[in-house]
């Protein structure tokens, strides 16, 4: 009787049942836990022939050990925990899942903003405490309509939020998108700006939808966060680290912004006491979610759909389709297929 291989899934509190489900019937799969130590990966992924990941990082050493390794796959799509280097050097397959919940991100963003517009949250404090309140100067709300909102970077889950803000509520879209042509912007209604601080210093919203990379870790910096207006809003769903968080927290504490919603941050999960960003907790101008923006009944059927779709092909020993653009992703050259090509490789 055949043995049946081995698959890692980490991250385990993520409940991902059909995915799970569909695994075990193929292979004995280990579920480790969020927080897992790289000594117990390493471990468990020795004689492991596929490893699943959304968070926990995937360093050379686990890599490098894993001597029956034919696939790693990040059910989700950032791929900056893996060193890609490393599995790119054992001709070991690297993939993510880049298109499940581009609308899905979009619309939670766009959530956040709307909800920063309205001051829902300070005012569902005040109702909760006291029952009702007049209208009054501290409860004064703002349109999205005739507002100008910024992106930082211009990738799909950006495209839909132009278009929320643009064509559905009447809003002035620019973005900060270095090597997206200006042509591909104007077809979008969005206008392409050059400059990262004039830009933000435009904007009444701004929301980031860049990859987090070595160039745009802490692109919104001190510097950046100088040059947004006071009454101005940061929207963030993309990657904590792409903004100087501890920059962030002091412009939140001066007034320098007028407030920011946040669903990623550099160190997950979030606490309330105890970590970098716990002061924000007791800011009623700062929402705070737990990196659930991409979390929906539907997008989730997208993610395991395609994630086991991927699954399949490693451990047939089959080219793993590669949907994703991200340069690190392409440059693979072995066990891979790639969309826009139709070629294998």
């Amino acid at each position: 009787m055949a043995v049946k291989p081995k698959i890692i899934r980490t991250d385990a509190e993520i409940e991902i049942p059909r995915l799970d489900a569909a695994l075990r019937r193929r292979g004995e799969l280990v579920l480790l836990a969020d927080g897992v130590s790289e000594e117990r990966l390493a471990r468990e992924t020795r004689e492991a022939e596929l490893l699943l990941m959304c968070y926990t990082p995937v360093p050379a050493r686990v890599i490098n050990q894993a001597g029956r390794l034919k696939g790693i796959v990040k059910y989700g799509v950032g791929i900056d925990a893996i060193d890609i280097e490393a599995a790119k050097a054992r001709g070991i397959p690297v993939v993510n899942v880049p298109d499940y919940a581009q609308e899905t991100v979009a619309e939670g963003a766009f959530a956040l903003m709307l909800a920063l517009a309205k001051k829902l949250r300070p005012l569902q404090q005040a109702m909760d405490a006291q029952g009702w309140v007049w209208p009054v100067r501290d409860w004064l709300a703002c349109d999205i309509s005739g507002k100008t909102l910024g992106l930082v970077g211009f990738g799909n889950i950006a495209r839909s939020m132009a278009r929320m803000a643009g064509q559905g509520f009447r809003a002035h879209v620019l973005a900060y998108s270095p090597h997206t042509p200006a042509g591909g912007m104007r077809a979008a209604g969005v206008e392409k700006c050059e400059n990262l601080r004039e830009m933000l210093n435009r904007c009444d919203f701004v929301s980031i939808h860049a990859v987090l990379t070595p160039e745009t870790r802490h692109l919104i910096d001190a510097g950046a966060l100088e040059a947004m207006k006071p009454t101005a809003y940061l929207i963030n769903t993309a990657r904590g680290a792409i903004v100087d968080e501890a920059a962030l927290v002091q412009a939140l504490q001066t007034g320098q912004i007028a407030g920011a919603a946040l669903d990623v941050y550099s160190r997950e999960p979030l606490t309330a006491t105890g970590h970098p960003m716990s002061a924000l907790f007791k800011m009623d101008n700062v929402i705070l979610t737990p990196h659930l923006a991409f979390f929906t009944a539907e997008a989730m059927r997208r993610l395991e759909d395609d994630t086991l779709a991927r699954c399949i092909e490693i451990l047939e020993g089959k080219p793993v389709l590669v949907k994703s653009k991200d340069p690190r992703l392409t440059s693979q050259t072995r066990g891979v297929v790639f969309t826009q090509q139709g070629a294998r490789r």
